[in-house]
């Protein structure tokens, strides 16, 4: 019981942290939007452009996690071809208080990839052909795991909003920009001052942004680890899901020259943490051990319809 609360007081100051970080670049992000709509239209238009946004969002159209399946190509599994895996999703949506359980759909992607489509009510997980050919059972359980902390914390909305605080500011930075170019002749005629300061802050205005949203996404993750930890009781598992995607995903040059490091792509343009702080976070969760921690052969074997490693598709 001791490891219990030792894990959920871990991972509520983690959680603490990275909602204040959220909490944080968020804020960031609406008052870089707010700047560039106040040196463009003023005091009125910062109110205008904000109620524009939150309209455009609560608006904005909610595409069925089935149609949005059917556009990345993905197919629905069926529930007795992976029963194991979606007895798994049902325990942790439980836990997680999710209304209904996401339905489970296969990519036909050698890459090892997985993501969430949708919202609480209505979503949906992607498990490429890459993840199921290589992960085992409890490896992929952690992953799924993951993805349900991320439908749960509504992450996939915090995203959007900030996808769509970073159009806008992108907008609003090609219109200051524009009106600028068709000003110039007037500046160099010396009709008009040169608002150096507000033309530097629209022309980085769209690159901050981006930042911004990049780091907002680490967050996220590390906070989706954390949850993940939570509802499985195995943080191990999920840090051997993560250690083994990175050592498949990087080139063969670079496990040889760099074994403890990623390189070329430094981490404020990252979307994802450096794997190597996911799995130090995750290591200090495991005093405590999950009991059902599942086969450790890879899904293929055990899946009745994968294939031969040598095809691209498992099943249809």
């Amino acid at each position: 019981m001791a490891h219990v609360h030792t894990i959920d007081r871990i991972r509520r100051r983690h959680n603490r942290r990275n909602i204040l970080q959220s909490v944080l670049l968020l804020g960031g992000m609406l008052g870089l939007l707010a700047a560039c709509a106040w040196l463009l239209v003023g005091a009125e238009g910062v109110l205008w452009v904000l109620l524009g946004g939150a309209i455009g969002l609560l608006l904005s159209p909610r595409v069925p996690a089935a149609a949005a399946m059917r556009w990345f190509g993905a197919r629905r599994i069926p529930v007795h071809d992976l029963p194991a895996v979606y007895r798994a999703v049902d325990r942790l949506s439980a836990r997680a208080a999710l209304p209904a359980s996401p339905a489970l759909y296969y990519l036909p992607d050698g890459g090892l990839n997985s993501f969430a489509v949708g919202r609480r009510e209505d979503s949906a997980i992607v498990l490429t052909d890459g993840m199921l050919r290589y992960l085992t059972l409890r490896e992929t359980v952690a992953v799924i795991a993951h993805e349900i902390s991320h439908i749960a914390g509504n992450d996939l909305w915090v995203m959007q909003l900030a996808d769509t605080i970073s159009r806008m500011t992108r907008m609003m930075s090609f219109v200051g920009i524009a009106i600028g170019l068709v000003s110039l002749p007037l500046m160099l005629l010396g009709r008009a001052d040169m608002p150096w300061l507000a033309i530097l802050l629209l022309v980085l205005a769209p690159g901050l942004a981006s930042l911004l949203q990049m780091a907002l996404s680490r967050t996220r993750e590390f906070d989706a680890d954390m949850e993940a930890a939570t509802l499985t009781g195995d943080p191990a598992g999920l840090a051997m899901a993560l250690g083994k995607i990175e050592r498949i995903i990087r080139p063969l040059w670079q496990n040889i020259v760099l074994p403890h490091g990623r390189s070329g792509e430094p981490s404020l343009l990252r979307t994802h943490p450096a794997t190597e702080e996911r799995i130090a976070r995750l290591r200090s969760l495991e005093s405590f051990n999950n009991t059902e921690q599942g086969v450790e052969e890879p899904l293929s074997r055990v899946w009745p319809g994968a294939a031969p490693a040598g095809r691209r598709r498992l099943w249809w």
